[in-house]
Parts: structure tokens; C-alpha cells; sequence
């Protein structure tokens, strides 16, 4: 028998289960992928990244401020990788480059309170 033109259509068949290997399926546990841990011995040769002076430095002035930012994030990229030789050298110039930057913007103000 034929369908007619104001008939409703024929039911669907029913959906198949989801297959596993299927790519639209939800991932399972094992295939996410998982941030290499680091061990306690690592995690001791972690170099500081001076989060608290690079802040007060980008207050006081903006370009060495910026900079050592800069150097910062390199730090904490490094020490995530465990690159230690290179979280030290960036850890090094964050610091000099956040004191100079504190320095240099103190100067600036004490310079306007004096003498202006």
C-alpha cells in the first residue's frame, strides 16, 4: 500500500546504541590527555618568579614594569617544563629588572614631591 498525501509519516527505526569507537562519542577516561606531574625533588628546584615586585614594579614604571612581566611568565613556563637552567637565568632578570623598575618610579615621585 502506498502513502497518501495528507497520511502522517512512518515511524523511524529506532536509533542504534552508541558505538565506543564511534568519534562523536563522549571521551572515555583513559584517552584525556594528562599534565605531566613533577616530583617533590622538582618542585624544590622551582626559581622564583617575583609575583609581588613585578606587580609593584608595573605600578611604578610601566616599561621595565612590562618587561619584567615578561620575564616572569617565562619563569613559570619554564619551571612548569623543568627547563631549571632556564627558570633561573629569566628568574634572575625578573628580579633586577622589577627592583630597577621600583627604583626608577620612587625617583620619579620623590623628584615631583621635591621639586615641583
Amino acid at each position: 500500500m502506498g502513502q497518501k498525501p495528507g497520511d502522517p509519516a512512518a515511524p523511524a527505526t529506532p536509533a542504534a546504541p552508541a558505538n565506543p569507537a564511534d568519534p562523536a562519542a563522549p571521551p572515555v577516561e583513559a584517552d584525556k590527555l594528562q599534565e605531566p606531574t613533577q616530583t617533590v625533588e622538582e618542585l624544590a628546584f622551582y626559581a622564583p618568579n617575583y609575583k609581588c615586585l613585578t606587580i609593584l614594579a608595573i605600578i611604578l614604571f610601566l616599561p621595565l614594569g612590562l618587561l619584567a612581566l615578561f620575564f616572569s611568565h617565562q619563569t613559570l613556563k619554564a619551571n612548569k617544563n623543568s627547563d631549571w637552567e632556564e627558570a633561573y637565568v629569566n628568574s634572575g632578570r625578573t628580579g633586577w629588572l622589577a627592583v630597577f623598575a621600583i627604583l626608577i618610579g620612587l625617583g620619579i615621585i620623590y623628584y615631583y614631591a621635591l621639586f615641583v
